[in-house]
């Protein structure tokens, strides 16, 4: 007779700790980091994009980069004179709120954070994230830019995306095997996917992902950076940390 399934034993000293071993890792490496290291600056990002990051990571690999539960990289580096590994740090930890991280190096800070400002990377946008300007799919043939590019420099939209599009709401047909929304001839009104302001939900960044066009922005802020030297915290741009 097979064994029954419904009746298992399970070893509770096999359940994986491997969330917690993590933490401590992290916890024990931002305070190991603070000796060797004649800078830390705290950093906000717009637009998390984990590509993106290991890019920053590559770039500064003659420094540290964490990026982690704010609550835990605070407690590494001490909430109060009395708990800080290094003079006057604690200041920085009491700034750890919000999409922020630590990039702990011994570079210029002048040159660190001259990279970061011109870093801007483009990228088609989440659910969620607040539509920068309004776009919308002008009537007639459909094109795959949808008017974003002069319609003699941009091609028509694919026919095998249509019904796609109808899918998401988008009232198009087929017309002598191309993609029409309205009449063929431009009659008509434009297709509004969003406006400046809205709150995009993952129907509209699909329709913005299959027009190519890119709403969001990956951008970094400094807020403020600790130096070893004076043991001072230098604020930089305090709007930064209202990042969610």
């Amino acid at each position: 007779m097979p064994k029954s399934k419904r009746s298992r034993t399970f070893n509770l000293t096999q359940v994986n700790k491997k969330g917690r071993e993590q933490k401590d890792k992290l916890f024990q490496n931002i305070r190991d980091a603070v000796p060797d290291y004649q800078h830390c600056i705290v950093f906000s990002v717009d637009n998390m994009r984990n590509t993106y990051l290991k890019n920053v990571r590559r770039e500064l690999s003659d420094s540290r980069l964490f990026f982690g539960k704010t609550k835990l990289m605070a407690k590494a580096l001490g909430q109060t004179p009395e708990e800080a590994v290094a003079p006057g740090i604690d200041a920085i930890a009491r700034l750890l709120t919000g999409n922020v991280g630590l990039v702990f190096t011994n570079r210029a800070v002048e040159s660190v954070l001259s990279y970061f400002d011109g870093l801007a990377l483009v990228d088609f946008a989440r659910a969620g994230v607040v539509a920068t300007r309004t776009f919308a799919i002008p009537p007639g043939v459909v094109h795959a830019t949808a008017g974003e590019v002069h319609a003699d420099n941009d091609v028509p939209l694919e026919h095998t995306l249509e019904p796609e599009l109808r899918r998401l709401g988008v009232p198009t047909r087929m017309v002598k095997g191309r993609v029409v929304l309205g009449a063929e001839d431009g009659e008509g009104e434009p297709y509004v996917v969003c406006k400046e302001g809205d709150v995009l939900d993952s129907r509209q960044t699909r329709l913005l992902k299959m027009f190519d066009v890119c709403l969001s922005e990956f951008k970094v802020k400094v807020p403020a950076y600790w130096s070893a030297a004076t043991g001072e915290v230098t604020e930089i741009d305090a709007s930064a940390m209202d990042q969610d």
